[in-house]
């Protein structure tokens, strides 16, 4: 877990690399590596048992989008978002190009976490959770949020808080109406 001192050292080093600050940059990443290793072996752990991507791989592709945006570091908790959604991106674009190889292949299976949006036992894959999660974000971009934050970033619900400038209570609000409508599409959609 980062020590409140990670914490700050963090945010100090986004803004210097934000500022043009190269350095910053190699500074910023041994600080980071443990916290995103962990949230790509999560990711991973939430795919299929034969997935091809390892968290280190995964990782890797990330650091490489990473330093490449163009992004105004705000904090940590900004930085980990943006993370969690390059993450994201990084599963769906190689579920997509396995996808494409096999011509329509099999079902994905993935746990997203383990409330009731989608379980092991649910038929509902990686493409499908980010076509329903693209459909909530076109009714509800906040709700859209909130899930990619808290199940996909791994950010604590204050901390999703923080980064949505909206309190802890309407976190645990609207998640509960977004897994419950992210259920009801991905059973709609297996139906």
């Amino acid at each position: 877990m980062e020590r409140a001192m990670d914490r700050a050292t963090i945010t100090q080093l986004l803004h210097q690399w934000s500022g043009g600050d190269k350095a910053a940059l190699d500074a910023l990443m041994p600080v980071v590596y443990d916290q995103l290793h962990r949230l790509a072996s999560r990711c991973i752990r939430a795919e299929r048992p034969d997935h091809t991507l390892r968290a280190t791989a995964l990782v890797h592709e990330a650091y490489l989008r990473l330093i490449d945006a163009d992004v105004a570091w705000q904090d940590r908790v900004h930085f980990f978002a943006v993370s969690a959604r390059i993450l994201r991106r990084i599963l769906v674009d190689h579920a997509k190009s396995n996808r494409r190889q096999k011509r329509g292949g099999g079902a994905e299976m993935i746990p997203l976490d383990e409330a009731v949006v989608v379980g092991p036992e649910s038929p509902a894959g990686l493409l499908e959770l980010d076509m329903a999660l693209k459909q909530l974000e076109l009714q509800d971009k906040r709700k859209s949020e909130i899930v990619e934050l808290l199940c996909f970033g791994g950010l604590t619900y204050d901390e999703a808080a923080a980064a949505l400038d909206i309190s802890p209570a309407t976190v645990h609000r609207e998640i509960k109406l977004a897994k419950a409508w992210l259920h009801r599409e991905l059973s709609l959609g297996t139906s």
